[in-house]
């Protein structure tokens, strides 16, 4: 099951947290590591769906001033 944005966001903030104990292994770090990068890339996906979306309603497909 896909995570929402915000479930992604949440689990970045707990293994960001986790990596930051002093009694983490390098093992434990690196594959919390890819698991960040692979919720990262997740997360790009889906701001990119949107921001595609947000184009088309638009109308003219010209992004709107920020």
């Amino acid at each position: 099951m896909a995570k929402t944005l915000e479930q992604s966001f949440e689990r970045l903030e707990q293994i960001i947290e986790q990596m930051e104990k002093s009694d983490t292994t390098l093992d434990q770090s690196f594959k919390m590591y890819q698991e960040g990068m692979k919720l990262i890339e997740s997360c790009n996906t889906q701001l990119d769906k949107v921001e595609k979306q947000i184009i088309v309603l638009s109308g003219d497909g010209e992004q709107e001033d920020e």
